[in-house]
C-alpha cells in the first residue's frame, strides 16, 4: 500500500499519566479509516491532531509526503465535519456551504463550487433552502458539501452520525460512504459504534487507553482480534477462563479462550448450565446460559433452542486464544 496520509509516531501529552500515542498509521489515497474506541480512549485527539486544532508534542504528519506537523489548519486543506454539523441556522444552504470558499473567486465561481458540492451530495438546487427545514441526514449531507467545497486533500469527520435517530442512520451511513467513494477523497473518521465503523471504514484502528490496539480490515478484527480488547470490544464475545475454557476447547494450565455467541451452539455433552435468559430478535435468539461455576454467557440460537430454566449443554464450534 503506498500511504497518502501518514501519522509517524504522534504523541500528545497531557501530564506524567496522560498520553495520546505514539502512533503510527499510513492511509492510502481514497481509503476510508475508522478511528474506534470507547470513549475518552484518544480517538477524537488523534482527530484534533490531524486537523491541527491541537499540535503533536512528537512525531510527524505527512500528506502526500508534505509535513503538516505544524502547519495551521488553515493551510493544510483538510476538510472537517463536526459531530453538530456546525451548521449556522440564520444562513441558507448556499451560504452554509459557500462559508469556507470566502476568497475563492468571484460570485459567479463561488456560486458554481457551491452547487457542485450539493450536487456531489445529492442536494442539488438546495441552496435557498433554510438549515430548520432539513431532516437530520440531509443537515448532515450540507456539512459533508460545505468540507468538499474547498476541494480537501483529506476529509476528517467526528462522529458524523450520532445526532441521527436509528432507523436514519443506517441509511445514511450508506448514503455518506457512497458520496465519499464517488469523490474518491482519503477519509478518517472517528466512532465508538462497531457497526458504523463496520458500515462506512475500508479498515478500522482500534484505539484504547491511547493506545493502537489492532488495525485490519472489519473481518480480520472480528476472526483475529489482537488481543483480548480487540476481541471483546469488537462484536459481541463470551470470555472463558480455567476450567470451562478446558471444557469447550481441550487443553491445560489456566487459559483465556473468547466464543462469539454465534459460535457456540446447544448439544447432548459439554460445558453444562442453565438457561436464565432468552431475548427474542426475530430469526434468532440470544439466550443467557449461567454455567455451574457461575459464569454467565450468550448463544445465539434458534428461538425455539431452548427455554428459560432449562438445564442444557453447549460446545465451541470455534473458539479465539487470546
Amino acid at each position: 500500500m503506498t500511504a497518502f496520509l501518514q501519522i509517524e509516531g504522534a504523541e500528545k501529552r497531557w501530564g506524567n499519566d496522560v498520553t495520546i500515542g505514539p502512533i503510527t498509521l499510513d492511509i492510502a489515497r481514497g481509503e476510508i479509516l475508522a478511528l474506534l474506541g470507547p470513549s475518552g480512549s484518544g480517538k477524537t485527539t488523534m482527530l484534533r491532531l490531524l486537523a491541527g486544532f491541537e499540535t503533536a508534542d512528537s512525531g510527524r504528519i505527512r500528506v502526500a509526503h508534505e509535513d503538516v506537523t505544524t502547519v495551521p489548519p488553515a493551510r493544510r486543506r483538510f476538510g472537517m465535519v463536526f459531530q453538530h454539523y456546525a451548521l449556522f441556522p440564520h444562513l441558507d444552504v448556499g451560504a452554509n456551504v459557500a462559508f469556507g470558499l470566502q476568497g475563492a473567486g468571484s460570485r459567479e465561481q463561488v456560486a458554481s463550487k457551491v452547487a457542485a458540492a450539493l450536487s456531489l451530495v445529492d442536494l442539488g438546487g438546495y441552496e435557498r433552502r433554510k438549515v430548520h427545514e432539513l431532516s437530520g441526514g440531509q443537515q448532515q449531507r450540507v456539512a459533508l458539501a460545505r468540507a468538499l467545497a474547498p476541494e480537501p486533500r483529506v476529509l476528517l469527520l467526528d462522529e458524523p452520525l450520532s445526532n441521527l435517530d436509528p432507523a436514519l442512520r443506517e441509511r445514511t451511513r450508506r448514503e455518506l460512504r457512497q458520496v465519499i467513494k464517488r469523490v474518491g477523497i482519503t477519509t478518517v473518521f472517528v466512532t465508538h459504534e462497531q457497526e458504523e465503523a463496520f458500515d462506512l471504514g475500508d479498515r478500522i484502528a482500534v484505539i484504547n487507553a491511547g493506545r493502537l490496539e489492532q488495525t485490519g480490515a472489519p473481518e480480520e478484527l472480528y476472526e483475529q482480534p489482537a488481543n483480548l480488547f480487540v476481541a471483546t470490544f469488537v462484536g459481541r464475545a463470551n470470555v472463558f477462563r480455567g476450567a470451562a475454557a478446558r471444557t469447550l476447547c481441550g487443553g491445560t494450565g489456566d487459559r483465556i479462550i473468547v466464543v462469539r455467541p454465534e459460535r457456540l451452539r446447544f448439544a447432548p455433552t459439554g460445558l453444562a448450565g442453565i438457561v436464565r435468559e432468552r431475548r427474542y430478535t426475530g430469526a434468532a435468539a440470544f439466550f443467557t446460559v449461567e454455567s455451574e461455576t457461575g459464569e454467565r454467557f450468550e448463544v445465539l440460537a434458534e428461538p425455539d433452542a431452548a427455554s428459560v430454566g432449562e438445564q442444557v449443554h453447549v460446545q465451541a464450534v470455534r473458539a479465539i486464544s487470546c
